[in-house]
């Protein structure tokens, strides 16, 4: 009898982010996730295995083939070509949208709209600095000192980090941001555990 092995920890895709891990709390059960420049499928497994629909998006995804029968593929180049999702009202919304390892710039914007009302954001990147340990280096690559907090301003930011972290060495940035319900009926503030 083999050793099984669930797809969010195959010998061929390494462990979810611990960023992302650390805020799964924050997203719930029933809502739709983005993982946008999904890449080998880590958080495609680790959104999928805890009950959510996930839908991931990325210009290439044969490395995450495996996972075809739990969650939704979209190939397409982000950068080049138009934003693959959308509605009659702009972007199609999700109930979290979780981004690593990935700047776009001009996407920004589209991934703020891509928030539904009470939708989260888990973005977690490079940062300013990492050029002296590493790649990525170019600037264009990198988050300038409080980005995120800029494009999160109209959030209500439940998390934020910007500094280095070792093994392997890098300057990272990472929020954990909320959109604004959109029936605000009573005055209590949103619940967000820490």
């Amino acid at each position: 009898m083999g050793l099984f092995l669930s797809p969010a920890h195959s010998p061929q895709r390494s462990a979810p982010s611990a960023w992302v891990t650390r805020w799964s709390h924050l997203v719930p059960q029933q809502a739709v996730v983005l993982d946008v420049a999904c890449g080998a499928g880590r958080h495609l497994a680790w959104f999928a295995e805890r009950g959510n629909t996930v839908v991931g998006i990325d210009r290439e995804i044969s490395a995450v083939q495996d996972l075809k029968a739990s969650v939704q593929l979209i190939e397409a180049d982000i950068e080049a070509g138009p934003w693959p999702l959308q509605s009659a009202g702009g972007p199609q919304q999700f109930g979290a949208v979780v981004v690593t390892n990935y700047l776009w710039r001009p996407l920004l914007p589209v991934l703020l709209q891509s928030l539904a009302p009470a939708g989260g954001l888990i973005y977690e990147t490079f940062a300013s600095g990492n050029e002296t340990v590493g790649r990525p280096s170019r600037p264009d690559f990198l988050l300038q000192r409080g980005e995120l907090l800029k494009v999160c301003q109209d959030l209500q930011i439940v998390a934020f980090e910007d500094g280095f972290l070792g093994a392997p060495d890098r300057f990272v940035q990472r929020v954990v941001a909320v959109r604004p319900g959109a029936n605000v009926t009573d005055q209590k503030p949103p619940l967000y555990p820490l």
